[in-house]
């Protein structure tokens, strides 16, 4: 079992910059990829990035690539996403993901992960 809890959402305007955390508990954190997802209202569950165990590789959409940047904190059992660059678009409620049956290979469907948060809303004005 894992547990997940995002914060750091919030409301920036446009050019702006959020740094979103996901704190994990339950199974060793360190044994599994993690990824970000977002959904807007009205839209499907979207991957955003991924990153292996130990951060040697990452993965990004093409929608963020440039702009997001995706790490972990093993010692802190936390992952993180910096937003920069935001744009009205970015806007959702995101949601950071366990896979627990990867190490390495970043998924990127929602249905290759085991675990969710509940999300932390990302509101962006232009």
């Amino acid at each position: 079992q894992v547990q997940l809890e995002e914060s750091g959402g919030g409301l920036v305007q446009a050019g702006g910059s959020l740094r979103l955390s996901c704190a994990a508990s339950g199974r060793t954190f360190s044994s599994y990829v993690m990824g970000w997802f977002r959904q807007a209202p009205g839209k499907e569950r979207e991957f955003v990035a991924g990153i292996s165990w130990r951060g040697g590789s990452t993965y990004y959409a093409d929608s963020v690539k440039g702009r997001f940047t995706i790490s972990r904190d093993n010692a802190k059992n936390t992952v993180y996403l910096q937003m920069n660059s935001l744009k009205p678009e970015d806007m959702a409620v995101y949601y950071c993901a366990a896979d627990v049956d990867n190490i390495i290979v970043v998924v990127t469907t929602t249905r290759g992960y085991d675990y969710w948060g509940q999300g932390t809303q990302v509101t962006v004005s232009s």
